[in-house]
């Protein structure tokens, strides 16, 4: 037999570097895999924390606390109190518009309508829709029943088809929270 014959079959059994072109071959599936479920993770997380972070502040109207502080809320002391129950893991620069906030009273629980906050469709730039939510702030008086809505538009990383979680034509995903609540019968000497 010649020699290149007898290397060539040598070479076909040699099994060094299989472990490496396996890896090869499974690398890009497997880190995909593992970012789509850090990314899962991180927007489930973030919604919690924001859902947290308007009860916590809706308890402050809920009670007249904010009603009846010196000087009482106004709408960027209520965003204030929201994004310090964001821990910072949201960009809570008014300028930026990621973060949007109505507070309003409503006559009754069964006059509650929450729609889609943003425009839709045509009515959207390429790249991103406004917002068709006012930043608004009334907490009503005691007794009064009261909105709270907070939505984030949350920035999305893995963008792969059949696992996409952006929502919006910019890349970023609309996370939410409400809460409806009767506000406490308190007193309140600075309500209007």
């Amino acid at each position: 037999m010649s020699p290149a014959i007898r290397r060539g079959r040598a070479f076909g059994r040699d099994e060094r570097g299989v472990t490496a072109i396996e890896f090869a071959f499974l690398a890009l599936p497997f880190f995909t895999i593992v970012a789509a479920i850090l990314e899962s993770s991180l927007i489930f997380l973030a919604g919690q924390i924001l859902d947290s972070a308007v009860q916590d502040s809706s308890r402050l109207i809920r009670t007249g606390q904010a009603q009846n502080s010196t000087p009482a809320y106004n709408r960027e002391a209520f965003r204030e109190a929201i994004c310090d129950g964001l821990y910072e893991m949201f960009d809570c620069a008014e300028a930026d518009g990621k973060l949007r906030i109505n507070v309003t009273v409503i006559d009754d629980f069964s006059d509650v309508t929450i729609g889609y906050p943003l425009k839709t469709g045509e009515d959207c730039d390429e790249d991103e829709c406004d917002w068709t939510l006012a930043d608004d702030y009334d907490p009503g008086e005691g007794g009064s029943v009261v909105l709270v809505r907070a939505y984030y538009k949350w920035p999305t990383v893995v963008r792969l088809p059949g696992f996409n979680w952006q929502t919006l034509p910019d890349g970023t995903r609309l996370l939410g929270a409400s809460r409806v609540f009767r506000n406490e019968p308190f007193v309140c000497g600075t309500c209007t």
